[in-house]
């Protein structure tokens, strides 16, 4: 398997890093570990990367891709109008398996899916995922898995659902998966847990009281 590359091997970590920076300038598609499963990535400025992401797992605009990040300096950069609780909870959760969706600055020139002005940010608990995203900038990353099938937490189980769709596969061994990160709306008054993932509402309400579950 000639596209992947382990990240455990110095050598090939080099190797796979440099081709992933390199498959990233052509709108090529890159999966990745993280703190839950695998990800399927590209250039979050990318719209033809995105498109192909999109292609390649059979998946439609309707859901847009989140971005992952790699510092709170950027929510700032990419979002407006973010609350105090918003960010008191980032500075909590951060890195980890917290998704804040937001109002992002109308100046941005890309295309995620029909967002509607908002996107879904996260820094993600892992040390591979986050030199990427020191080497790259933000990445629009969505699980590395065929729309409808299991999201994978290893290599193999990715290359069996994407296979050459994929420019390069970068196996960090099994990732903790296979749950996902809890997702917060902080786009209007009240901040709305619309998936409880591996943070529990008890604890996002230890940090903000005020987080109101999607089901009240």
């Amino acid at each position: 398997m000639t596209n992947v590359y382990s990240c455990s091997d110095p050598a090939q970590r080099a190797t796979g890093f440099a081709e992933a920076k390199s498959a990233f300038a052509r709108s090529g598609l890159v999966v990745i570990p993280t703190d839950t499963v695998y990800g399927l990535a590209t250039d979050a400025f990318d719209p033809a990367g995105v498109r192909r992401l999109l292609r390649a797992k059979g998946r439609g605009r309707t859901m847009p891709i989140p971005v992952l990040i790699g510092s709170r300096d950027t929510l700032r950069a990419l979002a407006i109008n973010v609350s105090p609780e918003a960010l008191e909870l980032a500075e909590a959760f951060w890195p980890g398996g917290l998704t804040l969706i937001c109002r992002q600055q109308p100046s941005l020139r890309w295309d995620l899916g029909d967002s509607r002005g908002t996107v879904a940010l996260r820094i993600p608990d892992h040390k591979d995922a986050l030199d990427l995203l020191a080497d790259n900038g933000p990445l629009a990353v969505s699980s590395a898995n065929q729309t409808g099938q299991a999201a994978p937490s290893t290599i193999d189980s990715a290359r069996d659902m994407l296979g050459e769709s994929v420019d390069v596969y970068l196996d960090a061994g099994s990732t903790p998966g296979p749950e996902p990160s809890t997702i917060i709306d902080v786009t209007g008054e009240s901040l709305v847990v619309v998936r409880e993932g591996v943070i529990s509402l008890e604890r996002l309400r230890e940090v903000v009281a005020k987080v109101e579950s999607a089901d009240t």
